[in-house]
């Protein structure tokens, strides 16, 4: 692991607009620099980079970081890459020990990360020593070229072959990472054995997983993933990710596949923006991840009743995440053909033809309710709208659940009104977007949230005495705790480098919320005054609340137990203060 002091000193030396302006021109406008925005589709500039706060913030998508992070997000780095990439650009040098993974730390009791990155390097080489192994990749038509690029390995069969490469056979990594199971007797033995070795990483670039298929025909399960781990939740992940985002950017869509060798069948033929779910329907949590990286979504399945079945599962998971500057659409492919198979057969361009005419949300829709029910009695109408109702709950995207009544209306020739009444689903709201700015725009209405603001934004201005400020166990308090432990230790660190130190400390929601106020917070106010004024302010609170509390405290108990000194002191408490006589 890179130290974490390396990573804020590194953060403190560079400078994010010289990172990003190396891939993405940047434009000067006032005090920032902005740019269309390379993470998702746009016409007129979103994205703004700071000098002053030294991060990146893209108000269409939502996308922000340091210059770490760009590198990571962007340049598709390994997350140790970036590091070297951007130490290198600064004269630093990367401590020794994380450079690469020496046989000493193999002998250690290993992380898991660094326990499948082993794992996966032997994998790689047992690939190119099995005849059997790489003929089957040939007659699937992968070359060398895309088995190195998705790094395929092959787990040879035997029980025990990993234990030559871990001479901890008995790690209890090993067994965490899934790489290693222990029968009832306590025998242990390798989990993956004559297998296709598909590693799975996450957004970083680290391999977190891995897909196994089958060699022969005749075992079973053909497709056997790592187990669910502290880095490894199935459900949360999706094959081939890392590898497509920048050509999902060039293209401005991502298509969703169902099995590890589409992906790579599909890339073998230059379609690299392409993803697989890990055996699981495609959750919500999916849909997020991919629109963080596009607008246009495009579902590819076999056109057989499982894969029709599984295309309505993914549309009706997508709907509570969609906003309206999502595109859904559906690409249905003869029932002999997957991806693969297809694009071998027909050739790139036209499978690339079929995505562009893929099917758009609302007529998947219309097609999937009038399939069976062609709207001939009253009945046939009354189960359509019944259907209807429960998709349309599901929508929390204003325009598009309009637009979808009005095409319902139509198909029962009903008007607006009508289908308002009889459909009980109340409109998403339309909210206006000027109005959110405007109110973005405004400093916080908390007064230690500004305050916790002001000291990101300049640290240096922090003093000792803030930490009396923070009392109380509520989450403004224990983010001012953990801003004041950089501020005060390293008062010299730019608001990235402090933000990156908090992403392991604080909730991603506080932090996303803490990166959207910083954005908007201006940088032309005078900070030495906008501190003092919040410390005061957060002084004076402090004693409030003391005395109200001393107050409450001395009132609930009975007058004849009060001191002297009490009685006195809770007089005073209750006494108002004089009018000054008017004049």
């Amino acid at each position: 692991m890179i130290p974490e002091s390396f990573i804020q000193e590194l953060l403190n030396r560079v400078d994010v607009i010289d990172v990003i302006d190396k891939s993405v021109p940047l434009k000067k406008a006032g005090s920032n620099y902005v740019a269309c925005c390379p993470f998702h589709q746009e016409k007129s500039p979103s994205f703004t980079v700071s000098p002053s706060k030294q991060f990146y913030h893209c108000f269409g998508c939502g996308a922000h970081g340091s210059a770490l992070s760009f590198l990571i997000e962007y340049q598709g780095m390994s997350f140790v890459d970036a590091v070297e990439d951007l130490a290198k650009s600064v004269g630093l040098t990367v401590p020794q020990d994380t450079q690469k993974i020496s046989p000493e730390v193999k002998e250690k009791n290993l992380a898991l990360g660094e326990a499948l990155q082993i794992a996966s390097q032997y994998y790689q080489s047992a690939l190119k020593k099995s005849e059997r192994a790489i003929e089957y990749l040939k007659k699937r038509g992968l070359t060398g070229q895309i088995a190195k690029t998705f790094q395929l390995g092959y787990a040879p069969e035997g029980w025990q072959n990993l234990e030559s490469v871990f001479k901890k056979y008995d790690d209890e990594a090993l067994n965490i990472a899934g790489l290693v199971l222990k029968n009832d007797q306590g025998k242990r033995y390798d989990r993956f054995r004559d297998r296709i070795m598909f590693p799975i990483h996450n957004m970083k670039g680290e391999i977190i997983g891995f897909g196994g298929r089958v060699i022969n025909p005749e075992d079973t399960p053909k497709y056997y993933n790592s187990p669910e781990t502290p880095l490894f939740q199935k459900s949360q992940e999706l094959y081939g990710l890392f590898a497509a985002r920048r050509s999902i950017r060039e293209k401005g869509c991502v298509l969703v596949v169902e099995g590890y060798m589409d992906v790579v069948g599909l890339a073998q033929f230059g379609v690299m923006n392409s993803v697989a779910t890990l055996g699981t329907a495609t959750s919500a949590f999916h849909i997020k991840k991919l629109m963080r990286q596009t607008d246009t979504i495009i579902f590819c399945f076999d056109g057989d009743n499982p894969g029709k079945a599984a295309a309505w599962r993914a549309m009706m998971n997508a709907l509570p995440s969609l906003n309206d500057k999502v595109v859904l659409k559906f690409l249905f492919l003869p029932e002999e053909h997957d991806p693969d198979s297809f694009i071998r057969a027909h050739s790139k361009e036209a499978f690339e033809s079929m995505m562009q005419d893929a099917m758009p949300l609302s007529q998947y829709l219309v097609q999937h309710l009038t399939e069976k029910n062609h709207l001939a009695t009253q009945e046939d109408k009354v189960k359509f709208l019944n259907e209807a109702e429960s998709i349309l709950k599901e929508i929390t995207a204003p325009k598009l659940s309009l637009l979808l009544r009005k095409r319902f209306a139509e198909l029962l020739h009903l008007n607006d009104k009508e289908i308002d009444q009889l459909l009980h689903v109340a409109q998403p709201q339309v909210q206006n977007n000027k109005t959110n700015i405007k109110t973005k725009g405004k400093l916080p209405s908390s007064v230690k949230r500004k305050f916790i603001l002001l000291l990101i934004l300049k640290p240096q201005l922090a003093i000792t005495e803030d930490l009396d400020l923070a009392q109380s166990d509520s989450f403004e308090d224990d983010l001012l705790k953990k801003v004041l432990g950089f501020a005060l230790n390293q008062p010299e660190s730019k608001p990235s480098s402090i933000l990156h130190g908090l992403k392991a400390q604080v909730d991603s929601v506080i932090m996303d919320l803490v990166h959207e106020e910083l954005t908007h917070f201006d940088d032309q106010i005078h900070f030495e005054s906008e501190i003092e004024g919040a410390r005061m302010t957060l002084l004076e609170q402090g004693k409030a609340s003391k005395t109200k509390a001393h107050f409450s405290a001395l009132k609930d108990k009975p007058l004849s137990s009060l001191t002297e000194e009490e009685k006195a002191h809770l007089k005073t408490l209750t006494q108002r203060p004089k009018t000054p006589p008017k004049t």
